[in-house]
């Protein structure tokens, strides 16, 4: 068999591989909105552009540099900004656990 790129981020469980549209099914969105009781998020690292893609609601904001995104469980954006501190500052002042994505 070959293997694709689709294969290769699979992982396996008791010898069965499962693929990434099987993990989408695990949780709801209203099941990931409620991990951590709303006191868990990540930090997420971005482009400009590709923050532009996804919060187009930003007026200029320069092409090029990086931001550090706060998102709670779900994904919902908490605060974005160009410091990886601010980032951390901000959910510490929101007393948030911040989780490690990997």
């Amino acid at each position: 068999m070959k293997e694709t790129r689709e294969t290769r981020r699979s992982t396996t469980q008791k010898g069965r591989r499962i693929s990434p549209k099987d993990l989408e099914a695990v949780m709801s969105q209203r099941e990931l909105a409620a991990l951590g009781g709303g006191k868990l998020a990540y930090i997420r690292v971005m482009s400009s552009d590709e923050a532009k893609r996804m919060y187009p609601s930003i007026d200029d904001l320069p092409s090029g540099i990086q931001l550090f995104a706060l998102q709670a469980a779900d994904g919902t954006p908490i605060a974005l900004t160009d410091s990886l501190n601010a980032a951390k500052g901000h959910a510490i002042g929101d007393e948030l656990e911040v989780a490690s994505v990997h």
